[in-house]
């Protein structure tokens, strides 16, 4: 669990942070070896490269590279936060006395770190490439011509389908765990429920009694059942009207 939810949580800020990531891998690229003043500068400061890259390259693609980047933090910070705390809960950052061995946790903080960053290093590169391309007139460094899925594919879909998933149940698990509850607690002869006077009491009971992770429950069911359900309806939908538009007119 404290991988799981680690690397979700990690995932759930890159969504918003992933913008500026794109911003900072452009201006570090920008003027590559070579000495200032000899070159064009596209982004003069972060601001500026917000406003470029929305013009030229469009406001999607301030989010470039944002699978990768969500896959990323999953596993870096999955394994590194995950470890650190299995170490912890485990008891190996403690001494015999019980008290809390400063080295004992450099230790087991450097290893999570290394794990994490070792694995996570070939994703980072695919990030990286992926959030460098850019429109010739302002682009900088190498410019890689990565494509994961061909354009109109329904892999498109399906992967920002999955991607968008992410921020969706974080958001809604715990409202979800909730209303699951007050549907199938036991009522009184009147229907009357009597367990739970409504969600925001269900929400504060589970939370009080469970933890946490209590309202994020079945999370991972609902992120792999909400993908397919996604793209699967928009399919349908979009077939229903052709075949409807087609034998209607």
């Amino acid at each position: 669990m404290d991988f799981l939810m680690s690397g979700l949580a990690a995932c759930g800020a890159c969504v918003f942070t992933n913008p500026l990531e794109v911003v900072k891998t452009r201006m570090q690229l920008q003027g590559e070896l070579q000495a200032p003043g000899t070159y064009q500068r596209h982004y003069r400061n972060v601001f500026h490269a917000f406003f470029t890259i929305g013009k030229v390259d469009g406001l999607a693609a301030l989010q470039k590279g944002l699978a990768p980047a969500l896959l990323y933090q999953f596993l870096m910070n999955g394994i590194r936060l995950g470890t650190y705390g299995l170490a912890e809960t485990r008891g190996y950052l403690h001494t015999t006395e019980g008290t809390l061995s400063p080295a004992r946790s450099a230790a087991a903080g450097a290893l999570a770190g290394v794990m994490g960053a070792y694995l996570g290093s070939p994703i980072y590169m695919v990030k990286t490439h992926l959030q460098a391309q850019a429109a010739s007139e302002i682009a900088v460094g190498h410019q890689y011509k990565h494509q994961i899925f061909p354009p109109q594919s329904w892999k498109v879909a399906l992967a920002a389908a999955m991607v968008s998933g992410i921020a969706v149940v974080l958001a809604m698990t715990p409202f979800d765990v909730a209303s699951t509850r007050l549907y199938n607690q036991p009522t009184d002869s009147q229907g009357k429920g009597l367990m739970y006077r409504g969600i925001l009491d269900a929400l504060l009971q589970t939370a009080r009694t469970e933890g946490i992770f209590g309202m994020y429950k079945g999370i991972g069911a609902s992120y792999f059942r909400l993908g397919p359900h996604t793209i699967l309806s928009l399919f349908f939908w979009d077939q229903l009207r052709f075949l409807y538009q087609k034998y209607t007119k």
